[in-house]
């Protein structure tokens, strides 16, 4: 797995990601100001958003369960699993009030530190 300078491209860090290997991008919401926890893993060079967890509904959450989402509850998070959706490529804003954080491989990775604050990333697969 790779994270790049969207416009630049240059490469941030690299990291080994096997098929099916997980990872996961928390940041804290713009609008309700609580943690969103995304769960994804590496298939067919893909990138498949497995579940996200959150802690408040508000613009921009998911609140139907449409096709086959399920909600279920963490203590006070609720967890919505089930999708079916891929990307080739993820792309975020770091924060610049609130850290993202990468986990993976049992680590905890800060992008603020690791990119800088409103760096315009991309993750994606290499082989």
């Amino acid at each position: 797995m790779e994270i790049r300078d969207a416009e630049a491209g240059k490469v941030y860090g690299r990291w080994p990601l096997e098929e099916n290997g997980e990872f996961a991008i928390e940041f804290i919401h713009s609008v309700n100001q609580s943690p969103v926890r995304e769960f994804f893993s590496a298939e067919n060079g893909m990138i498949r958003l497995k579940a996200v967890r959150f802690y408040s509904f508000g613009a921009g959450m998911q609140s139907d369960l449409e096709g086959g989402l399920i909600m279920s509850r963490d203590g006070d998070a609720m967890i919505i699993s089930g999708y079916n959706t891929s990307f080739k490529e993820l792309n975020y804003i770091v924060g610049t009030v609130s850290d993202h954080l990468l986990f993976l491989n049992n680590k905890t990775i800060s992008l603020r530190e690791l990119c800088g604050k409103n760096a315009h990333i991309n993750i994606h697969l290499v082989k």
